[in-house]
C-alpha cells in the first residue's frame, strides 16, 4: 500500500466513523411479519429486511437496477433462456461465513419452494447452478427478458446457516409456525439484528465487515425501528423527538410538520395502488343474500365501482393526497395510460345496474379491511361504506391489523378486502401474475378473488417469455381491456408517498416506499 492510499483510507475511515456516530430512530405504522426472507411479499417485512440482507440486484432509490451481491449479468444471445450472474467476491454473512455461488442455488431453491410466498416473483426460473464459486447460471422456462427486474427482493440466505438451524424449509406463516429464520437472521446487508421483540422494536447496528461500507453514505451506526400503529402517537413521537423519521405520515398532520423548522417532509408519487377485491365465485364466504353470491355478477361488481367517489375520498379522507385511480396499476408501470385510468362516480347509472342485475333491493356484505397497512386504511373503508349504501349494498366493516387482515385474503375467506399493490418490476406482468392469474402455486398468490380467465393466464405466461417488445406491448394493452372488464377489482387511489423526518436526516425518498438505510446520511 503507497502513503498517498493509506492516508486516504485512514481519511475514509476517520469520516465514515464520524459519519456513523448516530442512532436512526425510525417508525411506521406496522411491523414487519417475519423475519423470513421468503415468507411474506410484503412491503413493510421486505423493509426491515432489506437492512439486513441483499438480493442480487437491487432497486436503488430512483427506481433504477444496480448491482449488489451480483456484480454483472448477461443473456446468452444464442439461448436467451440461459442467464449468467457474476457474483461479488469478498462479501461475508454477518457470521463471518463467505457468501458463494452455493448460497445463491440455495437462496433460490427456497424462495420456490411451498411456503415460500416469493416464489410467484420467479416463477419463470426453471433451475440454478453453480458454475464456480461466483458464477451462477438460470435456466428459465422460455425467454424471459424481464428476470433481473424480478430479483430485487429475492434475498440472499447462507446456505450452512439454515441448515444448521433447522431452518432449509420456508416458514408456514398461514399456519402460524415459527422458526429460526423467522425470528433470527444472517445476512450479507449493512446491519446486524441486535434484538427484536415482534409489534414493538427491533435493534440493528452497523456491520463492520460489509463489503459497500466505503460506497454508500451509511450515515448511522445504529438502527432502532418502532411500529407505531396510532396516526396521532406517531406524529406525536416525531415532534417530540422520540423518533427521528416516520412512514405513513397522517395526511392531516403535513401541514404542522413543515410549519416545525426542525422537521421535513419529503415527498413522491408513490409505486402502490389501493383497492378492493371481490369474491366472484358462486358462494359468499360471510354475508346473508338469499339468491346466491351477488359478487359473481359483472353489473353489481360495475355498479359498486361506479358508487365509489374516489374524488371526495382523495379531497376529505386523504386531504389531497392521492390520486383517483381506474385501474389497479400505477402509473409507474409498463402498460398504464390515462385511458385506462379514467373513471367516473355515477349512482343512478349504478342502481339501474343493480335493478337490471336482480339486487335492486340490495344486500349485505362484510369489508374486511387493514388498520396498519396503508395510509388512513380505516378512514377510507369508512367512507366506502357510506358510499355503497346509496346503492342499497349495506357494507359491515370488519377492521382488524393487517397480521389478521391478510391471511384472510391468501386463505380465501374474504369476499370483499382491501389491498394495495406495489410494482417493483415496473411491468404489468407482475400484476396479471399475482393479481389476475388463476390461483396456484406459482401463480395467483396474492388472489383473493377466486377470478380464473384461461385465456387471461395464458397471455400472462406469454408475455413474460416474448421478447419483442412491440408486441408484447399490444398483448399487454390487449390484457387491460379484458381485465378492466371482468371488474373483480375496484381502484381506489394511487398513494402520495410521503416521508417526515427530523431536519437533519438525509433520506433518499424511494418511490417503492422500501427503505434502505444505507443511502441515508446524517447531517
Amino acid at each position: 500500500m503507497t502513503k498517498q492510499t493509506l492516508l486516504a483510507a485512514t481519511a475514509m475511515s476517520l469520516l465514515m466513523g464520524a459519519a456513523q456516530a448516530e442512532t436512526l430512530r425510525w417508525a411506521r405504522a406496522g411491523d414487519a411479519l417475519t423475519l423470513d426472507p421468503h415468507a411474506q411479499n410484503e412491503g413493510p417485512t421486505l423493509a426491515l429486511m432489506h437492512q439486513m440482507m441483499e438480493p442480487l440486484v437491487l432497486r436503488n432509490p430512483d427506481g433504477e437496477l444496480e448491482a449488489a451481491l451480483a456484480t454483472d449479468w448477461s443473456v446468452d444471445p444464442d439461448n436467451p433462456e440461459v442467464w449468467t450472474f457474476s457474483l461479488r467476491e469478498g462479501v461475508t454473512f454477518h457470521d463471518g461465513a463467505e457468501f458463494t455461488a452455493e448460497d445463491v442455488v440455495f437462496s433460490f431453491e427456497r424462495a420456490l419452494s411451498e411456503n415460500s410466498d416469493m416464489k410467484g416473483l420467479i416463477s419463470s426460473v426453471a433451475s440454478v447452478e453453480a458454475l464456480s464459486d461466483y458464477e451462477v447460471e438460470i435456466t428459465t422456462n422460455g425467454p424471459n427478458p424481464l428476470l433481473p427486474a424480478a430479483l430485487p427482493n429475492i434475498l440472499m440466505i447462507d446456505k450452512d446457516w439454515a441448515e444448521a438451524n433447522d431452518t432449509v424449509d420456508v416458514q408456514d406463516v398461514e399456519g402460524g409456525e415459527e422458526t429460526f429464520a423467522s425470528q433470527n437472521v444472517n445476512g450479507t446487508g449493512p446491519y446486524m439484528l441486535v434484538s427484536r421483540e415482534p409489534d414493538v422494536r427491533t435493534e440493528m447496528t452497523a456491520f463492520e465487515d460489509y463489503w459497500g461500507a466505503a460506497d454508500f453514505p451509511i450515515g448511522y451506526s445504529d438502527i432502532v425501528y418502532t411500529p407505531i400503529q396510532n396516526p396521532s402517537t406517531r406524529t406525536a413521537a416525531l415532534f417530540s423527538g422520540e423518533v427521528d423519521f416516520i412512514q405513513d405520515v397522517p395526511v392531516q398532520d403535513l401541514e404542522r410538520i413543515e410549519a416545525d423548522p426542525s422537521l421535513k417532509i419529503v415527498s413522491s408519487p408513490q409505486n402502490r395502488v389501493i383497492f378492493y377485491g371481490l369474491n366472484v365465485s358462486d358462494e359468499l364466504v360471510n354475508g346473508t343474500p338469499d339468491a346466491g353470491n351477488p359478487l359473481a355478477d359483472g353489473q353489481v361488481r360495475e355498479a359498486m365501482n361506479m358508487a365509489l367517489n374516489r374524488d371526495a375520498i382523495r379531497d376529505v379522507v386523504m386531504r389531497g393526497q392521492s390520486i383517483p385511480a381506474g385501474v389497479i396499476m400505477p402509473p409507474f408501470v409498463n402498460g398504464w395510460n390515462e385511458e385506462l385510468n379514467s373513471v367516473s362516480t355515477d349512482i343512478e347509472a349504478a342502481k339501474a345496474l343493480m335493478e337490471e342485475a336482480g339486487w335492486g333491493d340490495g344486500f349485505s356484505i362484510q369489508l374486511d379491511c387493514p388498520n396498519d397497512r396503508y395510509i388512513n386504511d380505516e378512514a377510507i373503508c369508512q367512507a366506502t361504506v357510506g358510499m355503497l349504501a346509496q346503492i342499497g349494498v349495506t357494507v359491515n366493516l370488519n377492521a382488524q391489523p393487517k397480521a389478521q387482515h391478510f391471511p384472510l385474503v391468501n386463505g380465501l375467506e374474504s369476499d370483499f378486502y382491501m389491498l394495495g399493490w406495489g410494482v417493483p418490476s415496473y411491468d404489468s406482468e407482475y400484476i396479471f401474475n399475482f393479481l389476475y392469474h388463476t390461483k396456484g402455486d406459482l401463480y395467483g398468490t396474492w388472489n383473493g378473488t377466486r377470478y380464473s380467465n384461461p385465456e387471461l393466464d395464458e397471455m400472462t405466461k406469454a408475455i413474460a417469455a416474448e421478447v419483442d417488445l412491440e408486441a408484447r406491448d399490444e398483448m399487454i394493452a390487449e390484457m387491460w381491456d379484458m381485465a378492466k372488464a371482468d371488474t373483480v377489482y375496484l381502484p381506489i387511489h394511487h398513494q402520495v408517498l410521503n416521508w417526515a423526518m427530523d431536519s437533519d436526516v438525509g433520506a433518499a425518498v424511494d418511490p417503492d416506499d422500501q427503505v434502505k438505510v444505507k443511502y441515508f446520511t446524517a447531517d
